[in-house]
């Protein structure tokens, strides 16, 4: 067995406009301060990396894990969550989606499309020249309006859904596997890969392509009411990353999954900090070192009611104290014997 790497932060939470969340020098120097080692880098985010750039220079890509290395820390995964929004939008949120996309291209969902495409080229270049692979992302959604089923959706659409989403990501899961790297794609709402059903219908639609893999994130599945322990035990052959965010789910006589269009802090389901929800998060340390997860733990802050600084302070001991330093032998080797088939045997009655 394999012990989890961490802790890591992921940053796209904590960019502000004021130092020290302003730019990667102090981030790297805030980060460290607070105990982590590693960092998740949201690649939109021009202040932190220039994805293009990366894409095409390993000097550019040494000279920056050089940067972040002067703080001891390392980078443990790129992202591209906005960006892979973009590769499959519903009409119906076009405009609330252009704010992911540049000015220019805003208005234009084409465009915008083609665009995030090439990001996603950038980023499997990006992340060979900064020797990693593994790499997140969002699937985007072409179904996503219609999760429930009233009005009846009409025969074979779901099929036609995921059918349009795999031709739009093989190329780029082509691009990820010509690079070494596995595509990990967040099981998250709003994304048509949202539950285990819809990931295996997608690893159906691409081919069973070997690229395809899982971001793991329970505080997801605890909004949708969904087992995220035995997720792992169906699903873990898939899981390469795995964000360490807490939830709740509270539900009343007025509101339950759905949230009747309530703010996040009234909502029945709700984001927390992590220790703060009701997240097993021993039982998910548990069972990911129970097989063999060798990639990172990477604090994810999206609480509705503690600050993020106060959650980052908190994070890196929270995971510090949930990895589990995998045993290379078995509690009963003292009592044992050498492997000796004569005597197995005898003890068999078979000699």
């Amino acid at each position: 067995m394999t012990t989890i790497k961490g802790p890591a932060i992921f940053l796209a939470q904590f960019m502000g406009h004021e130092a020290p969340f302003n730019h990667l020098e102090g981030l790297c120097q805030w980060a460290a301060s607070l105990g982590y080692v590693g960092i998740q880098i949201p690649t939109w985010e021009a202040r932190l990396i220039d994805l293009q750039t990366a894409a095409g220079s390993k000097t550019y890509c040494d000279d920056l894990k050089g940067r972040i290395a002067q703080y001891g820390l390392q980078i443990s995964e790129l992202s591209t969550h906005l960006q892979g929004q973009l590769v499959a939008v519903h009409p119906a949120y076009d405009e609330l989606f252009d704010a992911f996309a540049p000015l220019e291209l805003r208005g234009n969902p084409k465009a915008r499309t083609d665009w995030a495409i090439q990001q996603l080229r950038y980023a499997a270049k990006a992340s060979q020249n900064l020797g990693l692979d593994v790499h997140a992302t969002f699937s985007g959604a072409l179904l996503w309006p219609f999760m429930y089923p009233w009005p009846q959706r009409p025969q074979g659409m779901a099929d036609t859904g995921f059918a349009e989403l795999a031709k739009r990501w093989l190329p780029l899961l082509n691009a990820f596997d010509e690079a070494g790297v596995d595509l990990c794609y967040e099981i998250h709402p709003g994304e048509d890969l949202h539950d285990g059903v819809t990931f295996e219908r997608f690893v159906a639609a691409t081919g069973e392509h070997p690229r395809v893999s899982i971001l793991f994130d329970p505080s997801h599945f605890v909004l949708q009411q969904l087992d995220y322990l035995q997720f792992i035990d169906i699903y873990h052959e898939f899981i390469r990353m795995f964000h360490v965010k807490d939830a709740e789910y509270l539900p009343n006589g007025r509101t339950g999954v759905y949230g009747g269009y309530l703010d996040w802090v009234e909502r029945a389901g709700r984001f927390r900090s992590p220790g703060d929800g009701q997240v097993n998060f021993k039982g998910i340390f548990s069972k990911l070192t129970q097989y063999d997860y060798d990639g990172w733990a990477v604090m994810e802050w999206e609480c509705c009611l503690k600050s993020p600084e106060q959650g980052a302070r908190e994070g890196a001991e929270f995971i510090r104290r949930h990895i589990i330093e995998a045993t290379q032998k078995n509690f009963d080797d003292f009592a044992g014997g050498h492997t000796n088939e004569a005597l197995n045997r005898r003890v068999l009655g078979l000699s």
